[in-house]
């Protein structure tokens, strides 16, 4: 029987959670705003979860890793875990956030709690049209099932 780990081991709670959440707020308003379709924490087959996750009106993937500040970025050695599950991998970071210290390889979304701006698109490696096919897919079931919990909290099924 293999042993799996808990995702508070994979993917540590942030030490500043008011700005992560400040953060994620208005990255996910701006890609809302460029017709995107956003969810929030959703894991992938490797165990790692993305702070956010977009859909492109074309169908494109983006994996957007979230960061509070220096330390958060500092002692996260993950984000390249995501790159296999997104067509862009983008960092988002609050506007005071040190941005020289981020890859020049990865996109950038600058935000606070009200809205964001993409400051550097992330460069293209595209899904294989299977693995596309299979978060897309995951995605949806993800997004309709927290609605039917909006809906229907007492559902059963």
């Amino acid at each position: 029987m293999s042993m799996s780990l808990p995702d508070s081991v994979l993917d540590p709670p942030s030490a500043r959670p008011d700005i992560t959440r400040m953060v994620c707020r208005g990255a996910a308003r701006h890609l809302r705003e460029l017709g995107y379709a956003v969810v929030r924490e959703m894991t992938f087959a490797n165990g790692r979860r993305g702070d956010i996750v977009a859909l492109s009106p074309a169908g494109e993937l983006w994996v957007v890793e979230v960061k509070s500040g220096l330390a958060d970025y500092r002692i996260d050695g993950k984000w390249p875990d995501y790159r296999d599950y997104c067509d862009g991998f983008l960092f988002a970071v609050a506007p005071e956030f040190p941005r020289e210290i981020l890859p020049e390889d990865v996109g950038l979304i600058v935000a606070d709690a009200y809205g964001g701006e993409l400051m550097r698109a992330p460069p293209r490696h595209p899904l294989s049209p299977a693995r596309r096919k299979m978060l897309t897919i995951a995605l949806a079931r993800l997004a309709s099932g927290r609605l039917a919990l909006v809906e229907d909290p007492d559902g059963r099924g």
